[in-house]
């Protein structure tokens, strides 16, 4: 069964390439290489023995979206990843994350809608809940305004998904996601951000090797325990192995509506002293960091009920946080080959 990966040479992307492929299914990977690296499919191939076959297309562009599923009519899934997803940069230039986050997705579903029946995995956020009122957040959360235009991309693709499924053949599952982070335990792939580091944990791995002077810690007065916001932090493995389930869920026909919502996180929130706190530990390395003002966009503290995708998806959070940040650290050292 062939399974299109859009995004597939990203940080998520390309562990969920692995757990595919590591479960049989023949997968195409697009990307536009515009924040990841070709290296990426030699690292798949270290780990699984395959190199899936790649298509470097920008998927704002509508001929190309057209010709590939003329190339490759016998797609049977989608997994969407692809998308600009920094929220500081989307404060900054609004237009440039709804043209690519949302025109890319409209014309994926405008081929999609011409099919009898299609299999689509949505990467969603939990940003599309804002500052929920009650913690932790459960699929029925309201839908808060979003703080930011990247967390409206994500609400807004959420609705478009749903609109084109009422009146087409597509079956979807919206992946809400917390903060992935960590690498593969083969350290073949990992997180590898182009320019400066907008995630937590690149920044901290960065510091910690001597890249980066300082990690900027953003406010330390939030209403949270020591002052800093807190994050659901979740192994891109155990993120990965959801996508599987998810479309495998799709594919076998078990899902309760054409569009259903999974949270996908630990559990557990942490703060962002106490990430460092644990990448100290268990990586020996001391980090230099300043207290600095908040950033646009930030909400004090996300953390996932994950009751329903551990009951109806059969998927639970396996690895911990200094799992994570051991095989992000390891992954750092590789890379800067140290």
């Amino acid at each position: 069964m062939k399974i299109l990966v859009t995004g597939g040479l990203g940080f998520i992307g390309s562990h969920t390439v692995v757990e595919l492929q590591n479960e049989g299914f023949d997968v195409v990977v697009i990307d536009d290489l515009s924040n990841s690296s070709l290296d990426v499919l030699n690292g798949i191939e270290s780990i699984t023995g395959k190199k899936p076959e790649f298509e470097k297309i920008d998927l704002r562009e509508k001929q190309a979206v057209k010709d590939f599923f003329v190339k490759y009519p016998d797609v049977t899934g989608i997994i969407h990843f692809a998308a600009s997803k920094a929220v500081g940069e989307s404060v900054e230039n609004p237009l440039l994350y709804y043209e690519n986050n949302i025109g890319s997705l409209v014309y994926l579903l405008q081929e999609l809608q011409k099919k009898q029946e299609f299999n689509f995995i949505f990467s969603s956020s939990c940003t599309v809940y804002g500052q929920a009122e009650k913690m932790p957040i459960t699929e029925g959360a309201p839908i808060q305004g979003a703080l930011s235009p990247y967390g409206n991309t994500k609400q807004i693709g959420e609705e478009i998904i749903k609109d084109v499924a009422k009146v087409s053949g597509i079956n979807s599952v919206l992946l809400r996601y917390f903060n992935p982070v960590g690498a593969h335990p083969s350290v073949n792939i990992g997180e590898l951000p182009l320019g400066v580091p907008l995630n937590l944990v690149p920044f901290i791995t960065q510091t910690a090797i001597g890249i980066r002077e300082q990690l900027s810690v953003f406010g330390n007065d939030y209403p949270t325990t020591d002052g800093t916001c807190v994050r659901d932090y979740i192994h891109v493995v155990d993120l990965a192995k959801a996508h599987v389930l998810a479309l495998q869920r799709l594919i076998d026909k078990k899902n309760a509506e054409k569009v259903e919502v999974f949270n996908l996180g630990t559990g557990k929130g942490n703060s962002v002293l106490e990430v460092i706190n644990a990448f100290e530990r268990v990586s020996g390395q001391k980090l230099n960091y300043k207290i600095v003002d908040r950033r646009a966009g930030d909400v004090a503290e996300a953390y996932a009920d994950t009751a329903k995708a551990n009951n109806v998806l059969g998927w639970k959070a396996e690895l911990s946080l200094d799992d994570a940040l051991a095989s992000a650290w390891k992954w750092e050292q590789k890379v800067r080959g140290k």
